[in-house]
């Protein structure tokens, strides 16, 4: 495939670490907004975004874009394109869309035109179609269509990059894997120090904390991905692309990890994660109040992600605990530099404590910030005379 734009989509607000993370991998940034960046290539770059990017959602390679003011327009357009050359007689397709069209109520409308089209274009050309549904594990179209500007893409991702798959018991209200590997990229920790996670949950930031120590690409835990099934794919390139990831993975990280957490049935949720991932070894996992997590003393990083107090009367209790996380970082803490990850500023106040740092992030909708604190050995005079 010719080199074409490649749109990386992200949660919103984890633009500027897709930027670094796309960077880091040669590609050229031709745009960005502030859920997705542009860049360009073609199937072989597409694999690399594929297996290596912590914070992207999907890789889209674009196939056309034009003009369309209505679904005629739409279907003559799409019916164009040489299918036949993407997606096999015999495979399985679903479309996906983002509509903003006046002739369009429904988006499905789109997506049920948009396939029409595709399948009668295989089906004249090569006498069978595929069949089509909303599963998205195999070869994945995506229709981009605002008013009458319109782009079709291969979504070469098909289930989105977050799912590492790795998740096997997700406990409530979990943290979406790309967002916490947004979280500790913003933090700048790349595996050199401690990385200490008290309130752990599921286990989501230590163990993407433990994938990043071990320079391991997080698609290597994956065994499916849409651009498989598109015809003309190269097992022997897929092949190579991962060894070449295989071979940059360390054999123990350089740091130290522990994660802790008062609810023994979160800890144990998180072990097996962190088996499936293949990173169990690497992280010490403890049932303890967060104040009692172990600190080994040598610096490095604490990250909590602390409840928000979404229901009615859940601030009030929550009070006390940002209290307490203040407490625990002004007593335990020295020498370390502290993260909340918190979508409540109202809560954020009671832990006492002035943030060098308020970084804006999205989780599920919520604005949230990561708040850096910096938790000095001696006191701020002294580590400034220090300096």
């Amino acid at each position: 495939m010719e080199k074409t734009a490649i749109v990386v989509t992200c949660p919103k607000g984890l633009t500027p670490w897709l930027v670094m993370e796309i960077g880091s991998l040669g590609l050229p940034v031709i745009s960005e907004s502030i859920a997705s960046v542009t860049t360009e290539g073609g199937m072989a770059e597409a694999m690399r975004l594929n297996l290596q990017l912590r914070t992207g959602h999907r890789v889209l390679l674009l196939l056309k874009g034009f003009l369309a003011r209505n679904a005629d327009d739409l279907y003559r357009e799409l019916f164009d394109i040489r299918w036949e050359d993407y997606i096999p007689e015999d495979s399985y397709l679903s479309v996906t869309s983002s509509v903003e069209n006046p002739t369009i109520n429904d988006s499905r409308f789109a997506n049920l035109k948009c396939k029409d089209a595709i399948v009668d274009r295989i089906l004249q050309t090569c006498g069978r179609r595929p069949d089509s549904g909303p599963e998205r594990d195999r070869c994945v179209v995506y229709l981009y269509w605002k008013g009458t500007s319109c782009a079709v893409y291969l979504d070469t991702s098909g289930e989105p990059l977050s799912r590492r798959g790795y998740r096997r018991i997700p406990m409530a209200a979990p943290m979406q894997e790309t967002l916490a590997a947004g979280v500790i990229a913003a933090t700048g920790w790349t595996g050199s120090t401690d990385f200490i996670n008290p309130m752990c949950g599921s286990g989501t930031l230590a163990i993407e904390a433990a994938l990043i120590a071990f320079r391991k690409a997080p698609g290597l835990l994956r065994e499916n991905f849409g651009f498989m099934h598109y015809r003309g794919f190269s097992h022997e390139g897929w092949i190579s692309i991962r060894r070449e990831a295989e071979d940059r993975v360390l054999e123990k990280p350089e740091c130290g990890i522990i994660a802790s957490d008062s609810n023994p049935r979160a800890v144990d949720a998180a072990i097996r994660n962190a088996a499936a991932a293949g990173v169990r070894d690497a992280v010490s996992f403890g049932v303890c109040d967060f104040a009692e997590t172990e600190l080994p003393g040598r610096g490095g990083i604490i990250v909590l992600n602390p409840e928000y107090g979404e229901r009615m009367g859940d601030e009030a209790a929550l009070g006390a605990t940002y209290r307490s996380i203040g407490d625990f970082f002004k007593q335990r803490c020295r020498g370390y530099t502290g993260y909340i990850f918190t979508g409540n500023m109202s809560l954020a106040k009671k832990v006492g404590l002035r943030s060098k740092r308020r970084i804006p992030f999205y989780n599920s909708g919520i604005e949230c910030r990561l708040l850096e604190y910096e938790l000095y050995e001696g006191s701020r005079k002294q580590k400034q005379e220090q300096e």
